[in-house]
C-alpha cells in the first residue's frame, strides 16, 4: 500500500467515522446513560436523512436561487424534526418502560417496523438522494493521486462540532449537570428537587436529535432507503458496547478506532470481512474489558 492510497483509506475510515460517532454518541446518551434499549434509533437516522431530502425538494421548488445553503437548513430541520420526535416517543411510550429493557427494546423496536414501513408508503419505497450543494462539489486535491471530496471534509467538520457541542452541553451546563445528576443517582437527585421526568424527557430527545444529525450528514455519502437506519444501527450498538456504555469518551474512541480499522482493511478484504474482523477485534478486547474501553457509573 502506497502512501497515497493509505491516505485515501484513512480518508474513508474518518468518513465512516463521522456516520458511527453521531449516531453512536445519540444512542450512548439513550443507551448508555439512561439504560433505555432503543431498537428504532437507526430509523430516526433515516429520519433525518428524509428531512433533509425534503428540504432539498422544497428548496429546489420554491427557494432555487438558495439552494446553496439547503443542506445547513436540512441539518437543522433533521435535529429539531427527530428531537421532537424523541419527546413524543418519551412521552407516549418510553417513560412507561423503564428499568423494563426487554420491553423497551421490543417496544421501540416495533416503533421501528412503523417508521420504516411509513417511509415506504408515504415517501418512496426506493433509494433517494439529495444533490450536493455547489459549495461542496469538487474536491480538495492534495496530489495527482490523492484527493478529499468537499462534501466529506464537512461532514468530518460537522461530527467534531457536533461533539463538541455535546461536551459542552453535558459538562460545561446547568442542563449537563441536571442530566448526569439523574442518570447517575436518581434518589439523590429527586431529593434535592430535580424534575426527572422533565430531565428523562430531553435526554432521550437530545439522543434523537443526534441520530437525526447523523442521517443529515449520511445524504452526502449515500442514497436513503426506509432500511438504510437497520444497516447501522448493529455498528452503532458495538461501538457504544466497545467504547464503554456509560462513556462518550470512550463511545468516540471506538467509533474512531473501528471507522479507520473497516477503511483500511477493506483495501485488502471484502466489506464483510472487514466487519467479521471488527467483531472479532470487539470480542477479543471485550473478553479482556467486560465493560469496555472507559467505564463510569451508569443508571440501574
Amino acid at each position: 500500500m502506497t502512501l497515497e492510497v493509505f491516505a485515501m483509506q484513512a480518508f474513508t475510515g474518518l468518513s465512516i467515522f463521522t456516520i458511527l460517532m453521531l449516531m453512536a454518541l445519540g444512542l450512548a446518551i439513550v443507551f448508555g446513560l439512561m439504560g433505555v434499549i432503543n431498537m428504532a434509533h437507526g430509523e430516526l437516522m433515516a429520519m433525518g436523512a428524509y428531512v433533509t431530502y425534503g428540504t432539498s425538494i422544497l428548496f429546489e421548488t420554491f427557494f432555487p436561487e438558495w439552494m446553496g445553503v439547503y443542506f445547513v437548513v436540512g441539518i437543522l430541520l433533521a435535529f429539531c424534526v427527530t428531537f421532537l420526535f424523541g419527546i413524543v416517543l418519551e412521552k407516549g411510550l418510553i417513560q412507561f418502560l423503564y428499568k423494563r429493557p426487554l420491553d423497551t427494546l421490543l417496544a421501540t423496536w416495533g416503533v421501528g417496523l412503523i417508521l420504516q414501513q411509513i417511509y415506504r408508503q408515504f415517501i418512496n419505497p426506493r433509494p433517494v438522494a439529495v444533490p450536493t450543494a455547489s459549495w461542496l462539489q469538487g474536491a480538495w486535491e492534495i496530489t495527482d493521486i490523492v484527493a478529499f471530496p468537499l462534501s466529506r471534509l464537512f461532514i468530518i467538520g460537522l461530527a467534531v462540532v457536533t461533539g463538541l457541542l455535546v461536551y459542552l452541553l453535558l459538562y460545561k451546563t446547568r442542563a449537563g449537570l441536571l442530566i448526569r445528576s439523574v442518570t447517575q443517582n436518581r434518589e439523590i437527585s429527586g431529593a434535592v428537587g430535580i424534575n426527572q421526568k422533565k430531565v428523562d424527557t430531553y435526554t432521550f430527545a437530545l439522543g434523537c436529535g443526534l441520530a437525526g444529525i447523523a442521517g443529515s450528514s449520511f445524504t452526502m455519502l449515500a442514497s436513503t432507503a426506509p432500511d438504510t437506519g437497520q444497516a447501522y444501527i448493529v455498528d452503532t450498538f458495538i461501538v457504544v458496547v466497545f467504547g464503554g456504555v456509560e462513556s462518550l469518551l470512550g463511545t468516540v474512541f471506538a467509533a474512531f478506532l473501528i471507522g479507520q480499522f473497516q477503511g483500511l482493511s477493506e483495501y485488502f478484504l471484502s466489506g464483510s470481512m472487514a466487519r467479521a474482523l471488527i467483531l472479532l477485534m470487539v470480542i477479543v478486547v471485550l473478553y479482556f474489558r467486560p465493560n469496555g474501553l472507559f467505564a463510569t457509573r451508569v443508571r440501574r
